[in-house]
Parts: C-alpha cells; sequence; structure tokens
C-alpha cells in the first residue's frame, strides 16, 4: 500500500478552490431564490406553491450546509495556520485525515447540490 503526503500548502490550496466553489453556490442559490419570488407571483396552483415551498427549503437547507462546509474549511486553515507559526514541519496526522474525510463531505455536497439544480431547472422549465 502506498502512503501519501498531504503537505500543509497542499490543503491550502484545496481549501481555496472550495471556497471558491461555495461562493459560487452561494451566488446560485439567490439567483435560485430570486426565480422562486418571480414563480409565487404567477401561480395559484396548489401543487405548482407546494413544489416551490420544497425548492425553498432545499435552498435554505444547502444554505446551512454552505454555512458548515466553510466554518469547517476555516477551522482547518486556523490549525494550518497554527502549524506555520509555529515552524512545525511535522505533518498532523489528524488535521490530514479530516481534510481527506472532509474531501468526501464536498464530494458527496457536490453530487447533492447537482441533483437539486438539475431538479429545479427541470421544474424552471415546466413551469416558467
Amino acid at each position: 500500500m502506498e502512503t501519501k503526503i498531504l503537505y500543509n500548502s497542499n490543503m491550502h490550496f484545496e481549501h481555496k478552490l472550495w471556497k471558491g466553489e461555495l461562493d459560487f453556490w452561494k451566488d446560485e442559490l439567490k439567483s435560485f431564490n430570486n426565480r422562486l419570488s418571480e414563480l409565487v407571483t404567477r401561480w395559484t396552483n396548489k401543487d405548482v406553491l407546494a413544489q416551490l415551498e420544497h425548492f425553498q427549503n432545499e435552498f435554505v437547507l444547502h444554505g446551512s450546509v454552505i454555512e458548515d462546509l466553510e466554518e469547517t474549511i476555516n477551522e482547518h486553515e486556523e490549525r494550518i495556520a497554527g502549524q506555520s507559526i509555529e515552524g512545525e514541519d511535522a505533518i498532523d496526522v489528524p488535521l490530514a485525515k479530516q481534510h481527506v474525510e472532509f474531501r468526501n463531505r464536498i464530494e458527496t455536497q457536490r453530487e447533492i447540490y447537482s441533483k437539486l439544480k438539475k431538479d429545479f431547472f427541470s421544474f424552471l422549465e415546466k413551469y416558467m
């Protein structure tokens, strides 16, 4: 089994990429909520309004997940910065393990968010 080394600079770089992705998702959610506002004024059908409410709830949930992910990234960054200040060259094994687990969380969230967007776009095609 090959051992892979996860350097602080690589984790920091990946954190920056993830933060950019999360910022993009937040901007998209704002746009999606604007679309929901437009649709609420167009439709009175209870089924359509229920679907609108469903998407609104999903967007709120996803926004909370984004905040949680951002908080975790910031905590990791503080830990990396602390090591740099102290001049520690040793690999922080628990941090590296958490980073890999967090990478998996991000990948899972990408899949969830992608499906949500696909479903929302299908809904928009139908009712916009």
